[in-house]
């Protein structure tokens, strides 16, 4: 069977970093092994839901370039959950219980203050039919748990290795509300048995669900998927991401003009024993994935770094993968600029101002206008090459006497406006000599 597996976010709000990176790594995983992945839009939850965070999940994942093969929602599923819960009933595996949340909540109490365990006694299991039928006379409804097996179970975690849990220590798990709307867990195993999905890799704080979710899988006669459960990202500060707070989200990311495949580099060796640096593509990604390199500790996002990675990868980036993203910023730049400007770059939209610079009109800031007139009179004739600052630069030294600092940093402030940037070298020829000779006179141009 071909690997498969899926990214099933809940549009309940906006996708953060530590979203993208399990999305990321389940692609990765998949791709690499020549496998599919599935994008499951997890909306049962009716209230919460909403079609503009569906419509951002798209758009964030497209946005990092993890194209998946199938797409499904879970509200269009409900049959195949209904089908799944009526089967177990007639299995005896699903039950109905009429306890209230504060009664449940009481006999929690109870078991804690008698230092036991808090699981649930299945006091549901020994309820007459009458005692069912006054409990609804009074117009209880029931919620459905799951009759879980006594034993031992145990899973081979492609991230933790070897697990094992004893399932005496579960309450059966509530599968249904009272209002008749499934929960999480079993949309969510009838899914991955429909789609054949192989591998489910996720956060860690999945790790105590699993053994109940085997016992879920088997009962239905369905495959066991192998698991992987990776530490969860947090904040530099160590705090846990959420949706619901706004943490690092990917809109705000791609908004403030960061590269998708900063990110991606990032976020793929976090946790990781690889190095991190720039990758040009996911296809490089591909090649150096193992999920086998993920370690137990705790990988924190620094936005610093992402900052960082996000100015090397622009200065790496090659003119060819370049010239496309000019043009969507409305800059014409040929490989001449490209190089000139590209290390001094955080952001490609920074790459307008350095356009401004070169091609377009500028006031120059004169700290010495004696001085730069002079220079102006020993500007060479075009063409002009990268060769030409330095020769410029040696007869304004020969016939002025200066050097150093008190040369060059006037002359850099009438050609460009600015205390630092690209080399001068680079960018004369950009600017041309009827631009360079007005800004020297003092002139916008």
């Amino acid at each position: 069977m071909s690997v498969t597996v899926r990214f099933a976010p809940s549009p309940t709000g906006r996708l953060h970093v530590g979203n993208a990176r399990l999305a990321l790594i389940n692609w990765l995983f998949a791709r690499k092994q020549g496998g599919r992945f599935v994008l499951r839009i997890d909306d049962t939850d009716r209230e919460r839901s909403r079609e503009d965070h569906e419509r951002a999940i798209d758009v964030d994942l497209t946005w990092l370039g993890l194209v998946w093969d199938e797409r499904v929602n879970q509200s269009r599923r409900s049959a195949l959950y209904e089908d799944a819960a009526n089967r177990l009933r007639a299995d005896g595996r699903l039950y109905p219980c009429y306890e209230t949340a504060e009664e449940l909540e009481y006999k929690r109490k109870r078991q804690l203050a008698r230092g036991v365990p808090p699981v649930y006694d299945r006091a549901a299991l020994s309820l007459s039919a009458a005692e069912r039928q006054a409990f609804e006379a009074e117009g209880r409804r029931p919620h459905w748990r799951f009759r879980l097996e006594d034993g031992e179970v145990r899973w081979n975690d492609l991230a933790r290795g070897a697990c094992h849990y004893d399932v005496s220590h579960l309450s059966d798990p509530v599968l249904i509300r009272a209002d008749g709307t499934p929960l999480y867990t079993l949309p969510s195993i009838v899914d991955d048995a429909d789609l054949g999905i192989t591998h489910v890799i996720r956060g860690e704080d999945h790790v105590t669900n699993t053994a109940a979710q085997i016992q879920i899988f088997q009962a239905l006669g369905a495959t066991v998927p192998q698991f992987a459960h990776l530490t969860l990202l947090t904040d530099a500060a160590g705090q846990g991401l959420s949706k619901r707070l706004g943490s690092l989200s990917l809109g705000e990311l791609r908004e403030d003009g960061l590269e998708p495949m900063a990110l991606n580099s990032l976020l793929a060796k976090l946790g990781s024993s690889d190095a991190i640096g720039p990758r040009p593509t996911l296809s490089a990604l591909i090649t150096e994935f193992d999920i086998g390199k993920f370690s137990r500790a705790t990988p924190k996002f620094d936005p610093a770094e992402l900052e960082h990675l996000n100015a090397r990868l622009l200065h790496e980036m090659a003119y060819a993968e370049a010239a496309p993203r000019l043009r969507e910023i409305g800059l014409d730049g040929d490989e001449s600029f490209w190089s000139a400007v590209r290390a001094n770059l955080s952001r490609m939209a920074d790459a307008r101002d350095w356009w401004h610079i070169c091609r377009e009109e500028v006031s120059p800031v004169i700290e010495d206008g004696e001085f730069v007139r002079q220079a102006s009179d020993l500007l060479p004739a075009e063409p002009w090459t990268q060769e030409t600052w330095r020769d410029w630069t040696r007869a304004v030294q020969q016939g002025t006497g200066r050097k150093g600092r008190d040369l060059f940093h006037p002359l850099r402030l009438a050609l460009t406006g600015r205390e630092n940037g690209p080399e001068l070298k680079t960018l004369l020829p950009l600017i041309g000599r009827a631009r360079a000779w007005a800004r020297l006179q003092g002139k916008a141009a």
